[in-house]
């Protein structure tokens, strides 16, 4: 017992010192200093003389020996620790949201708008390609979209996560409108930038897709057609409906399950809830909360059916990429970070 509180002093003790100079190096703040200065005091003194908090015990009639005192000591850890814990996590939940909203609003100001500004009046259909280093795919992707879709012009925007190959040039070149993100933050943001962009465009229909070649630009009529007729306020594009080429197992399992598990939470059948391509009216999309950066593509639909949208899926064509590599994690790591932003989403 004596070596553990000799082990409790000394580590008090470093603690205030390395709080009270990270505080002159203005690495934390006053109130941090109050915190962890008091924290400290409170298990030196226990230490170093726990004799000194007999009469907080006695208040409670914790008797001496009889283990009482040590496990409301344990237990006032605890509580300490818990609501050090929930400070933290409100500290950097509110500093993750400034970051999104700046880097949000910065890839909006960062946009074409000039050239924006000469697209002629009238019904607007805007197709957004997230991409980070996609240089040698999304020229040919761009060129491949369709110029008018039942007298709605076809608007390309490429939103650039911050790519190092002059993925934005190529996209320029090939005629689309670009907004480059200051730091990358991944594929879910990059589509919220944008939507918000679309939207201020004044789309009638938002279509996303990726820049790697694997989503078939010239079916993009067939994705649009539902909402077009009134039909539906968000499609889905469905490898499952229609055809892919084969890629490994593990990934075709993948998207079954998750489908699987997506139809059993939600109540409606969904085939392909990995699929990036789909489309969704302006009306719906406004009204959408999104908020993940990265696994995206099943918190739009299940968002849109918690707005109680009418979602109908088409079958489409998906190809293996065609150059450069996949920014996907691997299998296993990729099915982890899916399922928490299906069970994120969900829980809403």
């Amino acid at each position: 017992m004596l070596a553990l509180r000799v082990i409790g002093a000394l580590l008090a003790a470093l603690f205030l010192v390395t709080s009270i100079a990270r505080y002159q190096r203005r690495q934390i703040s006053r109130l941090s200093l109050i915190i962890g200065g008091a924290i400290s005091v409170a298990v030196f003194l226990l230490a170093v003389e726990p004799g000194w908090f007999d009469p907080l015990f006695e208040t409670f009639n914790f008797e001496p020996g009889s283990g009482q005192r040590l496990t409301a000591v344990l237990l006032a850890a605890v509580v300490v620790l818990y609501l050090l814990l929930a400070r933290l996590t409100a500290y950097v939940d509110t500093n993750e949201r400034s970051i999104r909203l700046l880097v949000e609003a910065l890839g909006q100001q960062n946009f074409d708008w000039e050239r924006a500004a000469h697209i002629p009046e009238g019904k607007r259909i805007v197709v957004i390609s997230p991409a980070y280093n996609e240089v040698e795919n999304v020229g040919p992707v761009i060129h491949a979209m369709p110029a008018e879709v039942e007298g709605h012009r076809v608007i390309p925007i490429l939103v650039d996560d911050c790519s190092d190959d002059g993925t934005a040039d190529v996209a320029r070149a090939a005629g689309a409108l670009v907004s480059t993100l200051p730091i990358r933050r991944g594929g879910g943001l990059a589509l919220r930038v944008g939507y918000g962009i679309a939207l201020k465009l004044g789309a009638d229909v938002i279509v996303s897709i990726d820049a790697d070649g694997q989503h078939q630009p010239e079916e993009l009529p067939i994705l649009v057609k539902p909402i077009l007729a009134g039909e539906a306020d968000h499609v889905n594009g469905s490898r499952m409906l229609g055809d892919y080429e084969r890629g490994p197992m593990i990934r075709q399992a993948g998207v079954h399950f998750f489908s699987w598990i997506v139809t059993l939470l939600t109540g409606q059948r969904v085939t392909d809830i990995s699929s990036g391509y789909r489309a969704t009216s302006a009306e719906t999309l406004r009204k959408l909360i999104l908020t993940q950066d990265q696994f995206w593509t099943s918190e739009v639909t299940i968002e849109a059916l918690r707005q109680r949208a009418r979602i109908v899926e088409v079958p489409v064509t998906f190809l293996t990429r065609r150059g450069g590599e996949s920014k996907k994690p691997k299998s296993l790591r990729y099915a982890w970070n899916f399922s928490k932003a299906i069970t994120k989403t969900w829980l809403r």
